[in-house]
């Protein structure tokens, strides 16, 4: 007779943790005498901070669970406070350069293109011949230029630099061109041709360069009219005198024939002015060609 076999018993049915690779909970069989004692609350690492995650009843009514860690400290406002003050003064900054580049460089171009329009405008009133225009014996009185017409040429030969001079020394006048003080003498006659401009780049930005001996020439429509510089100096804005006739003498009568530059004071400020006096050295005609002094 074969002896039954008997089977072995069918291992425990695995729950999702076990089949997830995770260690299944220990069964309780209830063969233990011992009285089970709650698992012991794991304690808190250094530095953590344990949050009550039960509300708590209060007088004012049920406390959220995360009250104490959003409530706004004295540390917390500051580092608030401090951290707009730094993100304004950073965007002020911002602010405040793309200003200055705008200054100093932004507006060169707007000059450039109006001093462009200005030579334009300045070759059609004196006709397409440059050299039309007396070239012996003096030059006639021209008729004074309306206010923000252009009046002549301005050329620095040390500073590389050259514009279109317009009339009236107004704000809107001296927006892109130096402007000529209208009550002061016409280029070539005896008196004192006074020029202003502002102190940017495109303009007076570089005259503080200019020393004696330094040639200033002026066209005219049949002349270079050759000036150099005698004297530099720094004046308070009040001081108008030295765009008169005679500079710093206003009731002289002029014997001779001058030229004056005036600009603000230092660079980026205007509580000064800037003054530049130049002498007439010679008149060259235009049909002699260009005088030597732009060709060096």
């Amino acid at each position: 007779m074969i002896p039954a076999v008997s089977r072995p018993a069918a291992p425990p049915a695995l729950d999702s943790t076990a089949l997830m690779g995770a260690v299944p909970p220990v069964r309780d069989t209830g063969d233990s005498d011992e009285p089970a004692t709650p698992a012991e609350p794991p304690r808190p690492r250094r530095g953590e901070r344990v949050v009550q995650l039960r509300p708590e009843q209060t007088g004012e009514g049920y406390k959220s669970v995360y009250s104490e860690l959003t409530r706004p400290t004295v540390g917390s406002r500051l580092r608030t406070i401090v951290r707009g003050t730094g993100e304004v003064l950073i965007t002020f900054g911002l602010v405040v350069l793309l200003f200055a580049g705008y200054e100093i460089w932004g507006k060169a171009v707007i000059v450039d293109a109006h001093q462009n329009d200005l030579s334009s405008q300045l070759a059609q009133e004196w006709g397409a011949d440059p050299t039309v225009g007396p070239t012996t014996g003096p030059s006639p009185k021209p008729k004074p230029p309306a206010e923000g017409k252009p009046v002549a040429g301005l050329y620095i030969p040390k500073l590389d630099k050259h514009w279109v001079v317009v009339e009236g020394v107004t704000p809107d006048d001296i927006r892109y061109a130096p402007g000529h003080y209208p009550k002061s003498a016409m280029p070539g006659q005896v008196g004192n041709f006074a020029v202003a401009g502002h102190r940017i780049r495109a303009t007076f930005w570089r005259l503080d360069e200019l020393r004696s001996g330094d040639n200033i020439v002026v066209e005219t429509q049949g002349e270079w009219i050759i000036y150099k510089v005698y004297q530099q100096r720094i004046v308070k804005p009040y001081q108008v005198e030295v765009v008169a006739p005679v500079p710093g003498k206003p009731n002289e009568q002029p014997t001779e024939k001058l030229l004056t530059l005036t600009t603000c004071n230092p660079k980026f400020d205007n509580y000064q002015r800037l003054i530049i006096h130049a002498r007439l050295d010679h008149v060259q005609a235009k049909s002699a060609g260009r005088p030597a002094e732009l060709e060096g």
